[in-house]
């Protein structure tokens, strides 16, 4: 690039020397690189390649890894990795996790955002040979009658449980639906405690969910992971085993959205 090409006079050469050096480092071996390495690539002397390195150490761009020192990539890199991830819809930031999760589980997992505390479902991934559920993507939910929904309304204050059941009225879907307030205020505050919620029968005869929810930046609650199967002669023991592995990934959401779990009562 000349000093005559008309990119070039709105170029800071400094900025982009830097932004040079840090793909250097992107590029460079785990172990990072040297500051004569740095020279000879920049082109410049060590003297003007430690300024360059200096600045950047001093921003966290990098850091400085004894003995030598080689210089690798900082933490300012990756939280700016994790606002640019956190600007992607939903659907795309949890579907690694969701294809995971079903290859472990051999259930359908889904994934559902928050509307006024009831679930809509955006996304799902059905395991190889598993049972498909007809089960629409887009669609709001009751809350009280799947393992997404309990999980949601657990993530909420009881006084903002009982207004969203006034307003739904808790309608029966099967034998075993909950449809009384204060049965669904006992059965969230297990749910709470243990971090996630089961829909044993309640949605559908024969099936059954498990799932957890999920916290945005602000710590309110963006959704829940539920994983979804048959409920034939299913033991107790795996019903928790499911838990705990919905709860880890709904727990790995949370940090992709830049939030912490939410602290479960004991």
């Amino acid at each position: 690039m000349t000093d005559e090409d008309p990119v070039s006079r709105y170029t800071v050469r400094s900025v982009a020397k830097a932004f040079r050096l840090l793909s250097m480092v992107a590029e460079a071996p785990a172990e990072g690189v040297t500051l004569s390495e740095v020279s000879q690539h920049m082109g410049m002397s060590k003297s003007a390649a430690y300024g360059l390195v200096r600045t950047l150490l001093d921003a966290d761009y990098l850091y400085a890894r004894e003995p030598g020192p080689r210089y690798c990539l900082g933490t300012a890199l990756v939280w700016l990795g994790d606002i640019a991830s956190r600007r992607l819809p939903l659907r795309d930031i949890t579907a690694p996790i969701l294809a995971r999760l079903s290859q472990q589980t051999g259930l359908t997992i889904r994934v559902a955002r928050v509307d006024d505390g009831h679930p809509v479902f955006i996304n799902r991934v059905d395991a190889v040979g598993a049972v498909r559920f007809h089960t629409p993507l887009g669609v709001r939910e009751l809350p009280h009658t799947s393992a997404a929904g309990k999980a949601i309304l657990a993530a909420l204050p009881d006084a903002e449980v009982e207004r969203i059941a006034a307003e739904c009225g808790l309608p029966r879907r099967t034998r075993k639906t909950i449809t009384e307030v204060p049965a669904l205020l006992a059965d969230i505050t297990v749910a709470r405690r243990r971090g996630y919620a089961i829909d044993d029968e309640e949605d559908f005869e024969g099936v059954f969910c498990v799932a957890a929810a999920f916290f945005d930046h602000d710590g309110g609650c963006a959704g829940a992971l539920s994983a979804t199967g048959i409920k034939v002669d299913l033991p107790a023991w795996r019903i928790e085993e499911l838990g705990r592995m919905v709860r880890a990934g709904a727990d790995e959401v949370t940090g992709l959205l830049g939030g912490r779990p939410r602290d479960r009562e004991v």
